[in-house]
């Protein structure tokens, strides 16, 4: 909405306004694209007109809509649904990534999804065989074992301390808590 809305003030019209990407029916005077881009920056958007740029973000918007806002994942390799969705091969793809972000687009995958599993832990409504099951670890123990490398915790002690980290609300305040109130208040003196 925010760039639809800039793009009227500058009297330009647009054939599409999807995420990270933009058709304009005019060609940009270097004026019009200076402004936009101000207008864009202090709405915290960013204007991207190089290429290779714009292909990567499209890239990790395709893993991060796949991994956490789909309720399945793709049931083909996820090298076969990112090439299909972008129209671009695979190989070239992935050695532009790599280039550009300094990891794999692989990498970048595990990353989102031990995000993905971290939240789905703290959320509590899965158990970890259907976490593993809804992101296609091959195994438990291949999802355990992922999850250790990228946070130094098993995904069982990572629930054990989010749990240790709350306090129940009706405990809030009692003599066990007169610890964490004095730190309070050296914080406040400070």
């Amino acid at each position: 909405m925010v760039v639809k809305e800039e793009l009227k003030k500058l009297g330009l019209h647009f054939i599409v306004v999807d995420l990270g990407e933009v058709e304009i029916m005019e060609s940009l005077t270097g004026a019009q694209q200076e402004q936009l881009q101000h207008a864009l920056l202090t709405s915290g958007l960013e204007l991207m007109d190089d290429k290779r740029a714009v292909l990567i973000e499209r890239v990790k918007n395709v893993i991060m809509e796949m991994i956490h806002h789909s309720d399945e994942l793709p049931k083909v390799n996820y090298s076969d649904y990112i090439s299909e969705k972008l129209k671009y091969d695979y190989t070239y793809l992935s050695n532009l990534f790599s280039e550009v972000k300094g990891i794999t687009i692989q990498q970048f995958i595990i990353i989102h999804k031990i995000e993905r599993v971290k939240e789905l832990l703290l959320y509590a409504e899965h158990s970890l065989t259907e976490i593993s099951y809804k992101l296609h670890y091959s195994s438990v123990a291949h999802l355990s074992n992922q999850f250790k490398k990228i946070t130094g915790l098993s995904p069982t002690h990572f629930k054990q301390l989010k749990n240790k980290r709350r306090s129940p609300i009706e405990d809030l305040g009692n003599e066990k808590d007169v610890s964490i109130i004095s730190s309070l208040k050296n914080i406040e003196q400070a």
